[in-house]
């Protein structure tokens, strides 16, 4: 009962077991913490900056309801569930003392959130600047941000890997979530009703291709640094 670590069987194997699944446990909580945070920035930006400029407001309280079902979900369920990085058991030991949160995963968060605001924002405000109604430009911008989150969800799946190559691995509930949230849009958009509820403007093919460019776009310096980190590697070695 005063031990630290108690064995269950006589396998000294099932030490390194846990040891990696530790590691992959504390990855997990890293990279959800920081995507909540890199979420939320955007959220918040929306929400001061048209009142600050004196902007049609572009977030009304049931549009962030909205976005936390995709948010919460991706936090709970998809990161914390994602297999082991392929280094995990040759890092060095991290120290007691070291933050979960460090300053190097609060700098990647906080970036990725301005990332996305920059994007979300710059559509809204040349949708402004164009004279598009605000119903539609409202449209525009949500439905980049939904893509953008949803990217945030797919590139923060992996600090060390791409996109393309964190996709080798299964993970269903990551599928469930992207499903989930397209759907949603696609009644959000297309639905009368459901579109008016939401004060939305029903937005046509060109339109929808462009926000899942700019949505994907917003994360794509983060894949370009992985490429960087991965090519840059062998030279370390």
């Amino acid at each position: 009962e005063a031990a630290g670590l108690v064995l269950l069987d006589d396998d000294f194997t099932s030490i390194v077991h846990a040891v990696r699944l530790g590691r992959t446990i504390f990855d997990n909580l890293k990279r959800a913490i920081a995507y909540t945070l890199a979420t939320h920035l955007p959220i918040v930006g929306l929400t001061v900056i048209p009142v600050m400029l004196e902007w049609p407001l572009v977030l009304l309280p049931f549009h962030v309801a909205f976005l936390h079902l995709i948010i919460d979900p991706a936090c709970s369920i998809v990161l914390e569930a994602e297999a082991s990085e392929s280094n995990v058991m040759q890092r060095p030991p991290r120290r007691p003392e070291d933050p979960l949160f460090s300053r190097e995963t609060l700098r990647i968060s906080v970036l990725q959130g301005i990332g996305v605001l920059a994007f979300v924002l710059g559509v809204y405000a040349f949708s402004l600047w164009s004279h598009i109604p605000t119903e539609e430009a409202r449209s525009l911008t949500f439905l980049t941000l939904v893509i953008a989150n949803v990217a945030l969800i797919f590139t923060n799946r992996s600090w060390t890997r791409t996109i393309a190559g964190s996709l080798r691995e299964s993970n269903p509930a990551l599928w469930w979530v992207t499903g989930g949230s397209a759907i949603l849009m696609t009644l959000l958009i297309f639905v009368p009703p459901i579109r008016n509820a939401f004060r939305f403007a029903a937005l046509n093919w060109q339109q929808l291709i462009v926000c899942l460019i700019l949505g994907v776009s917003s994360v794509l310096w983060f894949e370009l640094l992985k490429l960087w980190r991965l090519r840059r590697k062998p030279s370390l070695a």
